[in-house]
């Protein structure tokens, strides 16, 4: 198990190695097992790479962030020209279904509503809408609509796991009900950890996702 020193220094020379924090001011903190990342940086899309960053390293159970975004000048817009681009940008979009989502913007933080099929679709419209200028924050709450089959959607689901996780699948346990889809036992990494809720979040129909999945060195 690593120590908080070794802790703190990987998770810096991640955020160093990064190509999307072009100007590092992030501070890393580690106390309990916990790491915290600090500072300010000119855009949201650079506080999601750095928390994403933290998060692959290896050893990282638990954050706090508390990051600052700090738009200068020339990228400080007011909501209504955010929400026209945002609400524009996503009518465009191949993978939306038209008028599927809202839009609400309130000092630049944007939050999406509606309804989707399918959890790529929800995931894409934030993807899309964090790196937009002006933009200080993303509140996804599209929701899902359809219904599913459970024993499918299980079958799916393991069968996704022995392609993506193969060393780590049989330590994998999937149980679904209704649209919720719980995930239990052990995996080595965060890595791991990610893929396997991602193929439960691929299934169609998924709504929730419960990850109970232990992180075991």
């Amino acid at each position: 198990m690593k120590t908080s020193t070794d802790l703190k220094r990987d998770v810096i020379a991640e955020l160093n190695w990064d190509p999307s924090l072009p100007s590092n001011n992030i501070g890393v903190e580690v106390k309990d097992g916990v790491v915290t990342l600090s500072g300010h940086v000119g855009s949201f899309v650079e506080k999601w790479n750095a928390e994403r960053a933290a998060r692959r390293v290896v050893g990282v159970d638990a954050m706090a962030i508390e990051i600052d975004v700090e738009l200068p000048g020339s990228s400080k817009r007011d909501d209504a020209d955010i929400a026209r681009t945002v609400a524009n940008v996503l009518s465009w979009a191949s993978y939306l279904p038209q008028d599927s989502i809202k839009v609400m913007v309130e000092g630049g933080w944007v939050t999406l509503t509606g309804n989707v099929e399918w959890e790529y679709q929800r995931n894409a419209a934030a993807d899309t809408v964090r790196h937009l200028m002006g933009v200080t924050g993303v509140s996804n709450d599209v929701n899902l609509t359809p219904s599913i089959a459970a024993q499918v959607v299980q079958t799916d689901i393991e069968a996704a796991l022995k392609r993506l996780a193969k060393t780590e699948s049989a330590n994998i346990t999937v149980h679904v009900d209704g649209n919720t889809v719980t995930l239990a036992g052990s995996t080595h990494s965060w890595v791991e950890r990610d893929l396997a809720t991602q193929a439960a979040w691929n299934a169609p129909g998924v709504k929730h996702v419960k990850d109970k999945i232990r992180i075991t060195m």
